[in-house]
């Protein structure tokens, strides 16, 4: 007995051990399969860390699991920017004979533990879940595939997902799902088991939300038919909330077109599940909620969906006697009964009809009931009724509304009956009356109470022509502490669209701000309105404007307003407008933006075209003074507790005419202080343009006339003259990117310089020029300036052995200058340098690069020693110390690092000899021209180096500026990872062309 327990914990240790030891002596040989399997399928950057990928023998036995953590891919263009899959966990298991005895592992199961999955539709349908290598790649490639599949359990847990398909304009977040599948997957046809849970955060189809923040769970079994492409749910219980449902029938893909064939209904006849459902009650004391009453819901979905074709159907729900009461609340809503249909025969969506034949409850003592009927989607014949009373203080003891007291009454009565045609001009019937009396609403925030509300509106149309609508507010209006605000509107004849109401009184923004607290935004201060109009829209497309009566006055005292979004806070002492028909007239306006005080008065005209017709053009002129404006902190995150946006390109609005006079005696802008500045902008058609403009500062002055051209968002021009007086060389350069891109040789020079120069271009997202895309023309002077401690001086210095060339002084310089895609070409021009005469040109690129020839007559005796010697060996009185050498440099590299060379790469020794014998055969000139001949030949090269450049680097720029127009869409993505913690973790690494990136 002894010897046979012994044997079989021996037994038992040597499979502990082998199972111990096996992942070590495979994981070299899984990790290679793994590694090559996706350079061979997966056209995207995959990245894992070979240090966090284990093995383990007991996770799936008697299959071997290979897990690697932080697994992430990355798609390429046009989805470079986005994750696809961010994984704290992947799995897949493999089946153990395979790797110990096969060529070839089996791969038997795949588990997906924590993350995010954001699958992303562009419009034209690309996808970037489409990362597959295509059969024409699969061709050309040397080696097949080696992984065998037969794998038959998929397990998710704790994933996050974003669908966001534009091309149907469908957008679904889904979080913390779990979900499990088992089954034969490699078989054509099998049966597969489903569970899955997850938080539904937004569904939203065509921009109507249908689902927001609800629980899902369900459990399936599902039967797949692989070669016809058919889903058969053949059992099925889901939830959503306490919504519990069945769903069952099947789902076909043979072709492009999708058969649905579906059946489905509520499990569960109680009205309480059907409230979880409602937003706002489906809280942690809902389970506390009391409720009764019954619920029907049940439907069919049959039919072919295609672009030509919809599914016919007829959805159902009933609820019958229905009650439910928050706990603590004395009185319940109740006598809830609801019967809704909605239903399609054919194949056209557009013969739906919608039937909501019961509709009823009690608000306390307070009943509501209605119906609705809509016949199809073509004619919109309609029918509807809806009656009730609320007593809005008997309400707050049905909800819970915490902290707010509500009193008065709310009484509403409305019917229609007709067809709704908007080219014939028809609507239906209408008869609807809403009145408010007595309205009162009080804070537990505030002492005071809004009191006296009182609303008075009926709708009308007898007949449902258009020309017998009226809309009559009577009467609306109500005090707080004593300040009363009335109104009155009457809207009549909707062919005509008459006009006539009035609004009187004053309001404390900060008081009614304390009783409806807005997150984030803190405001005050006091509005005085006493404001009537009167007109028609018949008026205003005859563009009879006299004809609109709109006057008064109103008046803004003590206003703050402070946010997230403007933490540096806007607050107007005193403003003053007075309204006739003609234009709005600003004759007060003293605030204070931020730190900055400012001033202004002016006009507005047109406005009412503006506000009533899509093409309407407001026209206006304001005239705004400072005395010291800070722009610099309406550009950084200043005293924000989080970074702002960065800068983007700014719209501006094309039904706009707009004229500002301004003028500061001091404005900070960057690292620039600039003085008294004054100028005109005019905003017409989407153009902004400057005239007269100028500012000092560096020393000097800046004229400016120009424009801001941003109609096309993708590609933002503008286009200036300058006229520049005196400003400092030197700081020109600390101040100015493209000085310190184009002139870097500015940094080491002293004095001023003056210029009339043509500038263009186009700007990046950050509104700065894109240095590229620059062209410019002017001539630069320079009364006088030094060069000092220049690298290219050392250079010359070096190279020529000159003993005077380690300063330079430069007077009465005028250069002549032309950049164009952002190349610099300084055309040749006359100077002295160290007294002796030369001649520059060149160029310089907006990447930093210069290519400069400098050509030099420099008397003999000046090269010293080397020079003497020569001299020596010439006979006869030809040459002498004051012969003139001609000396061709080249100039390259960049500033910082310069490259001096002699032209045609000859030594000084070499040089002076040529020259000298050269002086003799009377040749001297013929060795110039030779050498601005190659210089020129390499010039063309090099600038056609930089055109080429520009053109990529300005192509980037208007995908990036095309990615912003397009900013809206990404929105919707942003909040709902907002929505799901921890959602799509940002890839550090940068996006290369390998298939796969492992961190060893």
């Amino acid at each position: 007995m002894k010897k046979i327990l012994l044997a079989f914990f021996g037994v038992f240790l040597l499979l502990i051990l082998s199972g111990l030891a096996l992942p070590f002596l495979f994981k070299d040989k899984i990790v290679a399969l793994i590694d090559r399997e996706i350079q061979k399928s997966v056209n995207a950057q995959v990245i894992y860390d070979l240090d966090k990928i284990s093995l383990s023998f007991f996770r799936e036995f008697p299959n071997i699991s290979a897990s690697a953590q932080d697994f992430k891919i990355v798609g390429y263009a046009p989805f470079e920017g986005d994750t696809l899959v961010s994984l704290n966990e992947i799995q897949v298991d493999f089946n153990l004979r395979s790797v110990l005895f096969d060529d070839y592992p089996t791969l038997t199961g795949i588990h997906l533990n924590g993350g995010s999955l954001y699958v992303k539709v562009l419009q034209d349908g690309q996808a970037n879940y489409d990362i597959a290598i295509s059969e024409t790649q699969e061709v050309e490639s040397t080696q097949d595939s080696n992984l065998k599949i037969a794998a038959n359990l998929i397990e998710i847990q704790d994933l996050n997902l974003v669908y966001d398909d534009r091309s149907l304009d469908y957008f679904m977040a889904l979080g913390g799902i779990q979900a499990k599948g088992s089954g034969e997957f490699t078989s054509s046809v099998f049966t597969l088991p489903i569970e899955m849970d997850a938080t539904i955060a937004n569904i939203t189809y065509e921009g109507v939300n249908y689902l927001t923040d609800k629980l899902f769970r369900g459990e399936t079994l599902m039967q797949v038919d692989i070669d016809q492409m058919k889903f058969e749910l053949t059992e099925g219980d889901f939830q959503i909330n306490d919504f519990l449902f069945d769903l069952g029938g099947s789902i076909a893909m043979p072709a492009e077109d999708i058969e649905f064939d579906l059946v489905f209904s509520g499990k569960d006849n109680s009205f309480k599940s059907l409230l979880s459902l409602v937003p706002g009650i489906y809280t942690e004391s809902f389970s506390s909620l009391e409720s009764s009453g019954t619920m029907d819901f049940n439907g069919f979905v049959k039919g072919i969906y295609s672009e030509e074709k919809f599914p016919s159907f007829d959805v159902s729900l009933a609820v019958k006697d229905g009650m439910f009461q928050y706990p603590d609340l004395p009185r319940p809503v109740k006598n809830v009964n609801l019967a809704f249909q909605a239903k399609n025969e054919t194949a056209q969506l557009d013969n739906t009809s919608i039937r909501i034949s019961t509709f009823n409850l009690d608000f306390g003592s307070n009943p509501i009931s209605g119906n609705f009927f809509l016949q199809d989607l073509i004619s919109y014949t309609m029918e509807g009724a809806l009656n009730g009373k609320l007593n809005l203080e008997e309400l707050t003891t049905i909800f819970p509304i915490e902290g707010l007291s509500l009193k008065g009454n709310l009484a509403v009565n409305a019917f229609a009956k007709g067809r709704y045609d908007s080219v014939a001009q028809i609507i239906p019937a209408i008869e609807a009356k809403l009145l408010l009396t007595d309205g009162y609403a009080k804070s537990a925030d505030y002492p005071a109470p809004i009191e006296q509300m009182n609303v008075n509106a009926s709708i009308q149309n007898p007949s449902g022509k258009m020309s017998d609508f009226l809309i009559d507010l009577s009467q609306f209006g109500f005090t707080l502490e004593e300040e009363k605000i009335s109104g009155k509107l009457k809207i009549k004849d909707f062919d005509q669209l008459i006009w006539d109401g009035a609004i009187s009184g004053a309001v404390d923004l900060k008081k009614l701000l304390t009783i409806f607290p807005m997150e984030d935004m803190n405001l005050e201060g006091r509005i005085q309105a006493d404001l009537e109009t009167k007109g028609s829209y018949a008026a205003v497309e005859a563009k009879k404007y006299n004809q609109l009566e709109t006057r008064g006055t109103m008046a803004v005292d003590q206003f703050k307003y402070t946010s997230t979004d403007v933490p540096q806070g806007v607050e107007i002492t005193e403003a003053r407008a007075t309204f006739n028909p003609e234009r709005i007239e600003l004759t007060e306006f003293d605030s204070k933006l931020g730190q900055s005080v400012v001033q202004a008065n002016g006009t507005l005209s047109n406005y009412m075209n503006y506000l009533l017709t899509p093409d309407g053009i407001l026209r206006g002129q304001l005239n705004v003074k400072s005395p010291r404006f800070n722009a610099n902190e309406w550009m950084t995150e200043s005293a924000s507790t989080e970074p702002t946006e960065s800068l983007s390109v700014i719209e501006l609005p094309k039904n706009v005419d707009f004229t500002l006079s301004a003028a500061a005696t001091e404005v900070l802008y960057e690292k620039l202080t600039l003085n008294e500045i004054g100028g005109t902008m005019t905003l017409r058609d989407g153009l902004l343009t400057f005239s007269n403009a100028s500012m000092k500062t560096l020393g000097g002055t800046i004229g400016l006339n120009g424009s801001y051209d941003p109609r096309d968002l993708t590609n933002p021009k503008f286009d200036f003259d300058l006229n520049i007086l005196d400003l400092s060389i030197a700081e020109s350069f600390k101040a100015f990117n493209t000085v310190k891109a184009f002139a870097p040789v500015a940094q080491n020079l002293t004095g001023r310089f003056n210029t009339s120069l043509n500038v263009s271009g186009i700007l990046g997202q950050d509104m700065m020029p894109v240095l590229s895309s620059l062209d410019a023309k002017g001539l630069l002077r320079v009364a006088e300036t030094a060069l000092r401690d220049s690298k290219v001086l050392e250079g010359i210095t070096s190279l020529t052995r000159l003993k005077d060339a380690n300063t330079l002084q430069l007077k009465n310089i005028s250069i002549p200058i032309t950049i164009e895609n952002g190349v610099m070409d300084v055309r040749p021009f006359d100077v002295k340098l160290w007294d002796y005469q030369a001649n520059i040109q060149g160029s310089a690129g907006f990447d930093g690069s210069m290519n400069y020839l400098i050509n030099m007559q420099v008397p003999a005796g000046k090269f010293g020693a080397q020079a003497n010697s020569l001299l020596a060996t010439i006979s006869g009185n030809a040459v002498n110390e004051s012969t003139l050498i001609p000396i061709a440099l080249n100039l390259s590299g960049t500033y910082n690092s310069p490259k001096i060379a002699l032209a045609g790469g000859n030594s000084m020794e070499t040089l002076l000899s040529n020259a000298l014998k050269a002086r003799v055969a009377g040749e001297t000139q013929s060795l110039q021209n030779q050498a601005t001949e190659q210089f020129n030949a390499v010039q063309d090269s090099l600038k056609q180096e930089l055109k080429l450049k520009a053109e990529v680097i300005q192509d980037s720029v208007k995908n990036e500026l095309q990615k912003q127009v397009n900013v809206g869409k990404e929105k919707a993505v942003d909040e709902a990872k907002k929505l799901l913690k921890g959602f799509l973790p940002k890839v550090k690494e940068t996006t290369k062309p390998d298939t796969v990136k492992v961190n060893n």
